[in-house]
């Protein structure tokens, strides 16, 4: 597992984030226990602070629920919250910093659609 120590994303979102897309994959399921926090900073080679972070962004996500004495569990619907989360939140973001490289760049709505289009065709899963 490895994270990005260069990425302007925080180590903790990058932990939530490997954590969903693992959940996205299949590979954690709907009810599956997650890491420890500490289980986490070991994997990471982070602080377990940091990873406690990620967890607990996961958790106010709804993504994942403590049982107390046990840990933190995948919820039933992590999947859907997990998609929404991304359609609303980052996709916006990056599709607004597209969109104004693109106006610097003088592309009109007509070239970015199709360099869009040429892109996701290109690129697999």
């Amino acid at each position: 597992m490895k994270l990005n120590p260069s990425s302007l994303k925080p180590i903790f979102v990058q932990v939530a984030e490997w954590t969903e897309d693992e959940i996205l994959k299949g590979n954690i399921k709907d009810g599956d226990k997650i890491c420890s926090q500490i289980d986490y900073s070991k994997a990471f080679n982070i602080n377990p602070i940091t990873a406690g972070k990620g967890v607990s962004l996961l958790e106010a996500r709804g993504i994942v629920v403590k049982r107390r004495g046990l840990g933190m569990f995948v919820t039933k619907n992590a999947k859907e919250i997990i998609f929404s989360c991304r359609r609303n939140e980052e996709l916006t973001y990056i599709i607004d910093d597209l969109i104004i490289e693109a106006k610097k760049l003088d592309l009109n709505n007509e070239q970015l659609i199709k360099l869009i289009n040429e892109r996701y065709n290109k690129i697999d899963d």
